[in-house]
């Protein structure tokens, strides 16, 4: 089937949203439309195929991105279903750096949201062409125009409707088709059959007619307006094709000129088979997207991968899960050439050989094994052992590095103990496949108190990590309270000095270093230069200097958060012919940063949240007030049917436990979401509170 099937009838293809946007209802429906499954599931149910784990079905909420394949007039279609909570930011990520198209998710009530933001700027950071999906037409308060609008305001896209709804609400009786000029109609009200046929097209109501017109007039202008060809026809009055319109559309959608906007409810079925069309007709194949950069380590070059099953072998692991069953799963996007089950091949990105074991083809947590997979398809691999998230797989002799997606820095911890000696093994084991799974999981130990301190991206984020343990794990452990992960940074630019020297009975230790330490801009990470002329200091400590000066920039001098955005020039020292040695030279890099940084204005640094509150017009005064106290900058205030949407940036300090707050202030009636933003210097008299504590 691998051989054959060819390259062009493949979408890679992924659900983003806000979270209850409804990304795994339209899943679920999909899988169903197209037969993969024979029941779709619901979410409240805690039945759908994609959400499998039981933290998912018990939330109701998607923890994981799951990958499936299935097929749509004789095109093979890998989705991935993503999170929408943005404690689960990397699984967006990591799922967006591998796809070829996305389905943007959004409500028809609330229209775009805070995580409707992040996953769109994501979308365009890994350049992903998108539809939008307007989902839930038949709630209370559906607009389908005020969401088009919100996606051109709050989103910069250019959105270009190829479908409008017949009627709205209560009243959502179907589609109108704007490119084929037909219509697609349902009985009125939450009706589904829970059957896969499709439904039949129709002629275009003569009661919407006049929407007909307008709206595909503005959609044969704004298409045109990309394709030189049809413009002139336009602008002629000619008579545009069905054909070359679809043709046009596929082009600058792929182009990321326009964004196709399609409607429906997918809790009942409605929309879902015009949604198939329209990602085989003008989402990208692998095909259709260009040919992938990598790194030559040999040459350092960059060098291009195209999607071709004959190129030299490319390919990107991006998710590490650990099944139950079969044991430590690596998933792959193949960009180039082809590989065989049982095949040697290499970790590039590690230098390390590696044996592709069996090859999977995966629906959500069920498997079927393949003999081969070629370019342009997603698998999971068995038997890599050191292969982890962002690392590339290739053969021997012709390998590049692909650029590895990027994650968030991990900003809220908690302490975890285990209960009794026979939890520590299991505890120290969970803990290492757990962060396999997750780079956004960090795991550390105190040096102070020897407590193991695991962070994440937010409480939910390691509430499900430490629920994981005892499920999957048998580890029973004390958790702490969160902690949030502060920085440090240094304002002002100076030369430190670091000094050791022990002299004792034989050979005694010298090592001497003078560094300049600058502030870098927000973002900066840790720069280390060897700045060292005339061999000051011999080459071969220079490593050792660096070493030390990275291990001590782990404890700020203010409160021990580790020191950010920083550029540490080695400028001048002095060795001992004799004493010399890399550890007295890791030591004097240590000690120039610990006894230099207090010098440099050290200030505090706290993770700022982006904080979106939805609550109804009669609570409005009591949230804001309560924002107040929580030192809140208020963003803007917005009305929308009745409901006031407030955004502001507060310290994430200070949303520990908001949900039951805001619960408590709206009788339950208001919800919010947040995601981390930046880090901001912490307020001078805050400073001193956390230092009492």
């Amino acid at each position: 089937m691998e051989e054959t099937f060819p390259i062009e009838k493949i979408r890679n293809i992924g659900f983003i949203a806000h979270i209850d946007a409804g990304k795994t209802t339209v899943t679920e429906q999909v899988l169903f439309a197209t037969g993969r499954i024979h029941r779709a599931g619901g979410v409240d149910d805690g039945n759908t195929a994609m959400d499998w784990m039981p933290q998912e079905k018990e939330r109701g909420i998607t923890i994981t991105a799951a990958a499936t394949t299935t097929y749509w007039q004789d095109n093979r279609i890998n989705v991935i279903d993503t999170p929408g909570h943005v404690d689960f930011t990397a699984e967006v990520e990591r799922s967006l750096r591998v796809l070829d198209g996305g389905i943007v998710v959004l409500d028809a009530v609330a229209g775009v949201q805070s995580q409707s933001e992040t996953v769109w700027r994501q979308a365009n950071t890994y350049k992903v062409p998108r539809l939008a999906f307007v989902n839930k037409m038949d709630r209370i308060g559906a607009n389908f125009e005020r969401t088009i609008e919100s996606i051109r305001r709050r989103l910069g896209g250019n959105p270009v409707a190829i479908q409008i709804p017949i009627g709205a609400e209560d009243e959502f009786a179907g589609m109108i088709d704007l490119v084929a000029g037909i219509a697609t109609e349902f009985p009125v009200g939450r009706v589904n059959e829970g059957n896969q046929d499709r439904p039949e097209d129709t002629e275009i109501p003569e009661a919407n007619r006049a929407d007909y017109e307008s709206y595909r007039a503005v959609m044969l202008e704004k298409i045109a307006e990309t394709d030189d060809a049809l413009l002139e026809k336009f602008l002629e009055g000619e008579e545009i094709g069905q054909e070359e319109l679809m043709a046009a559309l596929r082009q600058a959608t792929i182009d990321h000129k326009i964004v196709p906007v399609l409607c429906g409810s997918a809790m009942f079925a409605k929309g879902v088979h015009n949604l198939l069309d329209a990602i085989v007709d003008y989402l990208p194949s692998p095909a259709d997207v260009p040919a992938v950069e990598g790194l030559n380590p040999r040459t350092d070059e960059i060098e291009l991968r195209n999607p071709n099953a004959s190129e030299p072998l490319a390919a990107l692991a991006f998710k590490v899960a650990t099944d139950p069953y079969v044991g430590r799963l690596v998933f792959l996007r193949v960009y180039s050439g082809t590989v065989k089950a049982g095949a040697v091949v290499n970790n590039i990105t590690k230098n390390e050989r590696e044996r592709m074991g069996r090859l999977l083809r995966m629906h959500a947590n069920s498997r079927e094994e393949l003999e081969e997979i070629t370019a342009g398809n997603i698998c999971a691999a068995i038997g890599l052992k050191n292969t982890f998230t962002g690392d590339t797989i290739c053969f021997q002799q012709d390998g590049v590095i692909l650029e590895p997606p990027k994650f968030p820095k991990p900003v809220v911890s908690v302490a975890v103990e285990p209960s009794t000696k026979v939890d520590q093994d299991r505890l120290s084991d969970a803990l290492k496949k757990l962060s396999d799974e997750d780079p956004t999981f960090l795991v550390s130990v105190n040096d102070e108190t020897g407590q193991t301190i695991i962070s994440g991206m937010g409480e939910l984020h390691l509430e499900v990590l430490v629920d994981r343990m005892r499920r999957e794990f048998n580890v029973v452990a004390q958790v702490g309270m969160p902690r949030v992960s502060y920085r440090e940074a240094l304002t002002v630019a100076r030369e430190v000095e670091g000094r050791f020297v022990r002299q004792t009975g034989g050979h005694g230790q010298f090592g001497h270093v003078v560094l300049e330490l600058s502030p870098l801009e927000q973002g900066g990470g840790i720069v280390f230069e060897n700045k060292i002329t005339r061999g000051a200091i011999p080459r071969e400590f220079i490593p050792a200097v660096e070493k030390g000066v990275r291990e001590a920039l782990d404890n700020g001098p203010i409160a021990g958060y580790p020191l950010v955005d920083l550029k540490v020039s080695l400028v001048d020292g002095s060795f001992h012919q004799v004493d010399s040695s890399e550890m007295a030279f890791r030591s004097a890099g240590m000690l120039a940063i610990r006894e230099g940084a207090p010098k440099c204005s050290p200030v505090l640094l706290e993770p700022i949240t982006d904080l979106e509150v939805v609550t109804p017009s009669e609570y409005l005064g009591e949230v804001i007030g309560d924002l107040g106290t929580r030192r809140a900058q208020i963003q803007n205030i917005e009305e929308q049917d009745g409901l006031q949407s407030v955004r502001a940036l507060v310290p994430l300090g200070e949303t520990f436990s908001y949900t039951t707050a805001l619960r408590s202030l709206s009788q339950g009636r208001a919800s919010f979401s947040m995601e981390f933003k930046y880090y901001e210097q912490v307020p001078e008299h805050i400073v001193k509170t956390l230092a009492q504590l």
